[in-house]
């Protein structure tokens, strides 16, 4: 496996031979513990979609090297995705030799069950055989039919993990989807069982497995605090300071965040220190936690803005004309990397054009966000 990890030096060093990218302001400094910066890019490459297929391989190992010979060094994926195969996919081509360990921010997400390889003829009997039957997953411990957080079940995803990647050192290591659980648990137990997790994630760091962790989410932080999925970030944050103190390694969390999906700057729903809430991006400011955006273009669905939503959007997150241009534009503006799934190289190319760019400034995001 390949030993190192992404560093200061090494993600600046990367930014630097892309000058016009950077004077674009396409890098962003992460914040990191000790005074750590990662320099990290406003699109980041995702792994999610495709079939778990040979072809659909062959595009992303293409993507993934077009991306990174192009300006874009923060790959982002699951040990679900695709059976597993997005993180072998990333693996291959980070064992090439092309290119340097600690230019490159690796992340991955462990919580559902992943397949190898393909789905199984009866995947409740292959969860049942492989996790439940091995002792690595209780079924007390499981949401849903298909989540578990447990320490001893995200040891095992994090070998997995590492494996697939073929990384001695991950960089992100989030927990995926963790209001999975919390949606059939009180919050007091719900917290008891983050708080073991992220434990175990501390001891991880310790052990050079990975650099940081966070959460990964889907709804967790985009809904009222009395909605049963609901994520409270500086709790998140405040056990993660009782287990790591004040040098704790929660430092990423990731929503999706789009135009049609605004919460993270609109929704006032996260407590910092005392009531009155505030958004979770200005949260996430306060507590020192990156934020990275999924779902930028919404699955697909914001290709489709029609002309009068584009006429109306344009001025605001210039120098855009598409429905794409718009969708990254807002989706890159306001956090440390909005994460868009590139499995050709064509995708990439598309992308860098946007990403040579100077992204809106927070005054224009906030104009269009009061309209």
């Amino acid at each position: 496996m390949l030993p190192g990890h992404a560093t200061a030096e090494g993600t600046a060093a990367y930014a630097a031979r892309f000058h016009a990218l950077a004077e674009a302001g396409h890098f962003r400094r992460a914040k990191g513990v000790g005074g750590e910066a990662w320099m990290a890019p406003s699109l980041g490459l995702g792994t999610y979609l495709g079939e778990a297929d040979d072809a659909t391989d062959a595009g992303y190992e293409a993507a993934i090297a077009a991306a990174l010979d192009g300006g874009i060094n923060l790959l982002d994926a699951a040990i679900n995705y695709r059976h597993q195969r997005s993180e072998r996919a990333i693996g291959r081509v980070l064992g090439s030799g092309r290119y340097r360990r600690e230019e490159i921010v690796v992340c991955t997400k462990a919580g559902f069950f992943p397949f190898d390889g393909e789905m199984p003829a009866d995947p409740r009997a292959y969860i049942f055989s492989t996790y439940v039957q091995s002792r690595l997953a209780h079924p007390g411990q499981i949401a849903a039919g298909a989540h578990c957080m447990a320490p001893v079940f995200l040891a095992d995803q994090l070998q997995r993990s590492r494996q697939n990647l073929g990384l001695e050192t991950i960089d992100v290591f989030y927990l995926h989807n963790p209001e999975t659980q919390a949606a059939g648990l009180s919050r007091e137990e719900f917290y008891r069982r983050l708080r073991e997790a992220f434990a175990f994630l501390e001891k991880a760091v310790a052990n050079g497995l990975i650099r940081y962790y966070g959460a990964a989410t889907w709804s967790g932080f985009r809904v009222a605090p009395d909605n049963v999925e609901y994520l409270e970030l500086s709790r998140m944050a405040a056990l993660a300071r009782e287990i790591g103190g004040e040098e704790h390694h929660f430092r990423f969390a990731q929503l999706p965040y789009n135009l049609q999906m605004p919460e993270a700057s609109v929704l006032m729903n996260q407590p910092v220190e005392k009531p009155p809430y505030v958004s979770l991006l200005g949260a996430a400011a306060r507590l020192k936690i990156n934020v990275v955006a999924s779902a930028s273009l919404a699955a697909g669905q914001l290709r489709g803005l029609n002309a009068e939503a584009l006429e109306y959007l344009r001025p605001f997150l210039a120098p855009a004309e598409s429905a794409v241009d718009c969708a990254l534009q807002f989706s890159r503006a306001s956090v440390l990397t909005a994460l868009v799934g590139m499995s050709r190289a064509e995708h990439v190319a598309a992308n860098l054009r946007v990403a040579a760019w100077p992204p809106p400034s927070a005054v224009q995001i906030s104009r269009l966000l009061r309209q």
